[in-house]
């Protein structure tokens, strides 16, 4: 499953730490940014079943940054 957010994650170099952040925490995840989104797209794919929104969102903000699920469509 794929889940995507709009973020506040704003700096290729951001991208490039909180990737590594964000798989080291939560094993079952690949994730990866686009920033030439104007809603800075992450997205995040969970390996093995569902990922868990609130969860990441949860992470982002302990590291100062606003995520948000983007709706289908």
């Amino acid at each position: 499953m794929v889940e995507v957010f709009k973020t506040t994650v704003s700096e290729t170099s951001q991208c490039e730490s909180l990737i590594l952040q964000i798989e080291d925490a939560f094993n079952d995840y690949k994730v990866n940014f686009d920033l030439d989104d104007c809603d800075n797209i992450l997205r995040v794919e969970c390996k093995n079943g569902s990922v868990q929104s609130s969860n990441v969102i949860s992470f982002l903000k302990g590291l100062g940054y606003n995520a948000q699920v983007l709706p289908d469509g």
